[in-house]
């Protein structure tokens, strides 16, 4: 592959260079939304369990102090390292400023493969890990949140949670990160966000009569056919609620290789199947191939690359068929890459928008834990009572009954995670709005990445206007 990962960190400086042809911003702020605020970088041992001692290599990188605290997740992988550290948290910059929640861009990553460390050793890690952030000034509420990424979930964030609260013995502490169980202050829906707001990114881009008639589909989501390369917590969802939607999804990829069924995979079943089996190869009702590269290269009308970096490059781009391609991963497609794609006609959904759910979830946790409050707890009761006098009403006036299923469908309404989804369908569809507006502005001429890149740098600047950070 002749574009790889160390050249993750240029690639997104190339993408914000290439955005900055269409902005009227003082070229000395352009800098400094470029830079990365600070780094840290810190080694730190803990005891095996097998007695022996090792050194544990981990980063954390603010990228924008333009609004606080900071925001990002912390990955665990074993190629994880500074650069790629870097280029995610200025990612999540502008991913924070698209969907306009309040944060500055972060990230961090703990250089390990967290498969080949046990439960144990996995909660000495992210103790001691909290530890060391703590003691840098590099989380807290107010300061730098963190959340799950690749390799981490909501036990590696209970661990987090709980240790930063025994540092810190206040009120509002449970904010320090997100992406939490329930139990410890987590929300309803955050596990789905990222590869819910996928889905309904997706689906908006459909909605898109120019859009589409440029690639020659129909105006809706319904029937269209998706590949997913990757069956993680976000691609599983994002399939997931495609599916839901009406679209077909035919193929979907892991490392052991390609399950399809060209009348659309059942995902919930397929799930089931590869959580008890570890994998897809004997699942009853698709056909399993382990040529897994042969992914790219599936006739569809969506490819939804959600695994890992780079995946499609300069070497593999020209066998993308698909028309429409949604990055629900950090950077699937390399700069080179992507721009030739553009230049064939492809729809490339970027992900600093696609892939914004997660981020706009946990926004709605971390308030939740600063307010000590659960959304729709006020007012659940009250809007049930409302739904019950108005469907009592309408019987009066129709003469006829209204079926319980149908109240409690509508009472249900106030549930937190209803409230979340609600909250995240808005939030996407009101994000795309504006990115659709520069390329309109532009006569269709740039692509949705350029657009969402001026659309955020543009956010970024006014903050720092607004802030007199530069003063004229």
């Amino acid at each position: 592959m002749s574009e790889n990962k160390s050249q993750f960190c240029k690639q997104v400086e190339d993408n914000f260079q290439k955005a900055c042809q269409y902005l009227d911003i003082d070229k000395d702020v352009l800098n400094q939304i470029r830079e990365t605020n600070a780094i840290v970088h810190f080694k730190f041992p803990i005891r095996r369990d097998n007695g022996r001692i090792e050194v544990i290599e981990a980063w954390r990188a603010q990228h924008s102090h333009h609004r606080k605290p900071c925001k990002g997740g912390i990955r665990f992988a074993e190629i994880a390292n500074e650069d790629e550290v870097k280029a995610l948290a200025a990612l999540m910059t502008y991913k924070c400023a698209i969907v306009e929640v309040p944060f500055g861009g972060a990230k961090g990553a703990v250089k390990i493969d967290s498969k080949k460390y046990s439960v144990a050793e996995r909660e000495r890690i992210c103790r001691r890990l909290t530890f060391e952030l703590h003691n840098k000034n590099f989380i807290g509420p107010g300061i730098d949140v963190p959340a799950p990424d690749y390799g981490s979930g909501e036990q590696e964030m209970a661990w987090i949670s709980d240790t930063y609260s025994s540092l810190n013995h206040e009120l509002n502490a449970p904010a320090c990160v997100t992406g939490k169980p329930v139990a410890m202050g987590g929300v309803r829906g955050r596990t789905e966000a990222t590869g819910m707001g996928v889905a309904f990114g997706l689906r908006e881009i459909c909605r898109n009569k120019v859009l589409m008639e440029k690639v020659g589909l129909p105006t809706d989501i319904l029937g269209k056919r998706v590949t997913v390369q990757g069956f993680g917590n976000v691609g599983y969802h994002a399939a997931k609620y495609l599916s839901e939607m009406g679209a077909r999804v035919t193929h979907i990829a892991e490392f052991e290789g390609i399950i399809s069924n060209p009348e659309g995979l059942d995902i919930k079943s397929l799930a089931e199947f590869r959580q008890e089996n570890k994998s897809f190869e004997k699942y009853p009702s698709g056909s399993f191939s382990k040529k897994r590269d042969d992914i790219f290269s599936v006739d569809c009308d969506i490819f939804v690359p959600a695994a890992l970096e780079n995946q499609i490059h300069e070497d593999n781009y020209k066998t993308i068929k698909a028309p429409i391609i949604g990055e629900a991963a950090n950077g699937p497609i390399t700069a080179i890459a992507s721009q030739k794609l553009f230049e064939k006609g492809k729809i490339i959904v970027p992900d600093i928008y696609l892939n914004a759910g997660g981020v706009t979830v946990s926004y709605f946790e971390w308030v939740k834990n600063l307010s000590h409050i659960r959304f729709g707890r006020i007012d659940k009761r009250f809007d049930q009572g409302k739904f019950e006098n108005m469907a009592s009403l309408m019987s009066e006036v129709t003469q006829k009954d209204i079926s319980s299923s149908l109240i409690e469908k509508f009472s249900k309404q106030g549930d937190e995670a209803q409230l979340i989804a609600s909250g995240l369908e808005e939030t996407m569809i009101e994000a795309l709005r504006q990115i659709i507006e520069v390329v309109e502005e532009n006569d269709y001429k740039i692509d949705l990445r350029t657009a969402a890149f001026v659309t955020a740098i543009k956010k970024v600047g006014k903050s720092y206007e607004l802030a007199g950070i530069f003063p004229g």
